[in-house]
């Protein structure tokens, strides 16, 4: 690393330390020449993942609008931020891993990992987010959706991916 002060490439780490998620490296380092102390970052360059949208537009995954979408269908429900939290690191590696070497997911795939971890957790969360994302526009849609939750109907989401 060049010193920021004098510009030579000699130095040492003094102290490396990693962040608790694994992914910065935090290295404190002095120059040979001078003396001078900084702190450098080292972090692992990926390639970002993009959704598929419906319409075959390819976008960034957003961990925010994912987000948004679950607050959204989990408003004044009894789940904590930290359910939400873990939701949504679920979600981000289960898309991380799907996607493999691609690194593109579709939005149906997405939304059907949603909707997985969420008939799980709180089922009026699952009818208001399969609304959206399923986009209902009459009642019996939600009429049967409702009875997928019953004892009676199926044992988990519907796991046929929609059109995208």
């Amino acid at each position: 690393m060049r010193c920021p002060r004098c510009a030579s490439l000699h130095d040492r780490v003094i102290e490396t330390r990693q962040n608790p998620s694994g992914t910065t490296i935090r290295r404190r380092r002095e120059c040979l020449s001078c003396g001078y102390r900084c702190t450098s970052y080292e972090k692992i360059e990926e390639k970002p993942l993009k959704v598929i949208k419906r319409d075959g537009r390819r976008e960034l995954f957003d961990m925010n609008k994912l987000e948004r979408g679950l607050q959204k269908s989990l408003e004044k429900r009894s789940i904590s931020q930290n359910d939400i939290d873990q939701i949504l690191n679920d979600i981000e590696d289960a898309a991380a891993v799907h996607a493999g070497n691609k690194r593109e997911i579709s939005s149906g795939k997405l939304g059907e990992m949603v909707l997985e971890k969420l008939y799980g957790i709180d089922p009026v969360a699952y009818v208001r987010f399969a609304s959206v994302y399923r986009m209902f526009d009459d009642v019996k849609q939600f009429i049967a959706e409702i009875e997928k939750l019953s004892p009676a109907g199926t044992t988990g989401p519907d796991t046929q991916e929609s059109s995208d």
